[in-house]
């Protein structure tokens, strides 16, 4: 039999289809026109950077036109006097290592000598090789070659072409700037591109709003806000933190006496664009330097030093401190994106690939076709709370279910943690099963399983005082009255469900002011009306959890306030969403005094009903407590989910609609 959602599958299928080939074709335009993106995007990426500066000048009285030119050829002298003071030291380096090889040789002589005198397993293997007759490695490799080395065999002689000669000027300039044009072609596309769009600011804002569409201008007037604060704020931040860093490292390894300081400096400020792993690899450079420069060990113990205490402080408490807002995007999402960049754009992929990270995720948390974007490459936790709690019971995983739930509980009260977490957990286990997506057995271990977790952290001290102290009954417990506690009874509307709902409920109340009594859901009405004319309740609260319950609950509501017109009924629909609320009005008519949405609710309801209670029950001939509820829990009364409803003919059709 073909189920009706064959033809979704399909549709489904095609999409994910297209989406992917979309894909791939756009991964490839953007790596075959690298030359054309890669322009756009370093433009779009200055110009984040330097509209802040822009907006500054504006502010002070100057005109748009004179604002950008001076930004942009103050940002254009500045990047070329740091070009020209590392390009010159570079040059500088490079003359001079050849007088460092001498105390790299002695370093690697001592390093050898000191592996040499610690490695006994090398010695212990020479001398098994020589009792058993065996070649040492020196020998074997002295044989080796000498087995390798073949005399020079005859051939035919090789052709000598000859060509014109041209100056050799001519030809050093060639190959000094032929690999150099593309760059600098595309840098200069992006400066001319930075004095456009930092002028025609407004416009180019104005363009992609209109792109979205009239239906769409406040998702789209709120994505290009947002980005444009966010990455011209992380930018401006990483800019001042990375050009910092770079400056004090630099004159840190100046006082120490490292050469060729502010080229390490600029490095290690450029790696710090990199995500993760770069910033330590930029260390590598001014350690090798002084292992080359100075003969002993503490130079170069001094500058890992440096480096590694400046990392963890600007990592830990300047970044976190400047930047205030995060990014918004996965630590994972960020180094993936910056592989895939610098696949796509080498170098220049990796730089942008933390603002180009930011623009997607923004595009998928206001496009909705582009909602897994923001999914994949968000940092907001995958699934909510209450979802990952009941992914875990449905996983029998009992334990990690209980952690989330303690973990939870470090931030919440226990009857805000009972709202969010368990109480939802209840309602989906109550749909899956209507679904056919668990079984029954499924149903009532999940259900066990909550109610023992419940149980848990509910008697735990801890939570329990501060759920109190919280809830405003500190005060009534702690004199320690001696009249009795009231006596409520709680009635299931439906199910087992909400009989575990009726018991968190329990675990919230004090003790010493309330006896709440939760019967067993299969109790008929019948005996449910007898139970209460023989126990005389201050209270009944009737408890229902979606999905369903609502006609049981109204007809419960009809036929407790026909026999006991004075009785005081509470009607908890425990569910946070809005849509699940039933209309107050039909269970206020059938009979019910209040109706409450949460547990959290119904405990403020009986604490602001607790002073009419207690003079109600200070009345003379008032019955004893009522006693456990496993008297009425077990027995003949139990006669499966449906003996209360078969009892009941009026209710059946109303059930049926709810």
């Amino acid at each position: 039999m073909i189920k009706p959602s064959t033809g979704l599958a399909w549709q489904r299928a095609l999409i994910i289809l297209t989406g992917t080939v979309v894909g791939v074709v756009v991964v490839t335009i953007l790596y075959w026109a690298q030359s054309i993106f890669i322009p756009v995007a370093l433009a779009a990426f200055l110009t984040f950077l330097l509209n802040p500066l822009v907006s500054w000048l504006r502010q002070r009285g100057i005109a748009r036109a004179p604002a950008v030119i001076s930004t942009v050829g103050l940002a254009a002298l500045g990047l070329g006097l740091v070009v020209w003071v590392v390009t010159t030291q570079i040059s500088g380096l490079l003359r001079e290592l050849p007088e460092y090889s001498q105390n790299m040789r002695e370093k690697a002589k001592s390093l050898r000598h000191i592996a040499e005198r610690s490695n006994r397993f090398t010695k212990m293997v020479l001398d098994i090789n020589q009792e058993l007759g065996l070649p040492t490695p020196a020998a074997a490799t002295k044989e080796g070659g000498l087995a390798g080395e073949t005399a020079p065999s005859g051939g035919r002689p090789t052709a000598v072409v000859i060509e014109p000669q041209s100056p050799i000027w001519l030809s050093r300039i060639t190959s000094f700037l032929a690999p150099l044009m593309e760059p600098l072609g595309e840098f200069a596309l992006a400066i001319i591109l930075v004095v456009f769009m930092l002028q025609k600011r407004e416009e180019v804002r104005n363009r992609i709003i209109r792109l979205a569409g009239d239906g769409r201008i406040a998702a789209a007037t709120r994505f290009v806000d947002e980005a444009g604060q966010r990455i011209s704020r992380f930018l401006l931040m990483q800019a001042i933190v990375n050009g910092t860093f770079g400056l004090v490292l630099g004159l840190g390894l100046l006082l120490i006496g490292v050469k060729y300081a502010l080229l390490w400096g600029f490095l290690a400020a450029m790696f710090r664009y990199l995500p993760y792993v770069w910033p330590f690899l930029a260390a590598v450079f001014p350690i090798s330097l002084s292992l080359a420069m100075f003969d002993g060990w503490g130079t170069t113990l001094a500058v890992a030093a440096l480096f590694l205490s400046l990392e963890l402080v600007v990592a830990n408490f300047v970044e976190p401190w400047l930047y205030g807002q995060s990014m918004g995007v996965s630590e994972i999402a960020l180094l993936v994106s910056a592989a895939f960049w610098a696949f796509l754009w080498g170098p220049v992929g990796l730089v942008l690939s933390s603002p180009l990270t930011v623009c997607l995720v923004m595009l998928g948390r206001y496009v909705p076709q582009l909602e897994f974007l923001a999914i994949l490459l968000g940092d907001e936790p995958a699934l909510d709370p209450s979802i990952s709690f009941y992914q875990r019971l449905l996983a029998r995983d009992q334990d990690e279910a209980e952690e989330l739930i303690l973990e939870r509980l470090k931030t919440q009260p226990l009857e805000g943690v009972y709202d969010e977490m368990l109480i939802p957990a209840l309602s989906a286990t109550k749909l899956c099963r209507a679904r056919g997506d668990i079984t029954e057995a499924d149903e009532r271990e999940i259900l066990q399983s909550i109610r023992e977790i419940a149980l848990d952290v509910g008697e735990r001290p801890e939570f329990a005082n501060r759920s109190c102290q919280e809830g405003g009954e500190g005060e009534l417990a702690a004199d320690r009255d001696p009249r009795p506690p009231i006596r409520i009874l709680g009635c299931p509307a439906r199910d087992a469900a909400d009989r575990a709902a009726l018991e968190m409920l329990g675990n919230l109340l004090d003790p010493v002011r309330w006896n709440l009594e939760a019967i067993a859901p299969d109790v008929l009405t019948a005996e449910l009306l007898d139970r209460v004319a023989a126990t005389q309740p201050s209270l009944v609260c009737i408890a229902t959890t979606p999905p369903g319950g609502l006609a049981h609950a109204r007809y419960l509501c009809k036929r407790l306030r026909a026999r006991f017109p004075d009785l005081r009924i509470v009607v908890g629909r425990w569910a946070r969403q809005v849509e699940t609320q039933p209309n107050p009005g039909q269970l206020l008519e059938a009979g019910a005094n209040s109706i409450t949405a949460t547990l959290l609710e119904t405990r403020q309801e009986l604490a602001s009903l607790l002073p009419i209670l207690a003079q109600n029950q200070d009345k003379p001939g008032l019955p004893a407590p009522i006693g456990r509820a496993d008297a009425i829990d077990s027995g003949p009364v139990k006669r499966g989910t449906q003996g209360r409803r078969a009892s009941d003919r009026d209710l059946a059709a109303t059930a049926v609609s709810s």
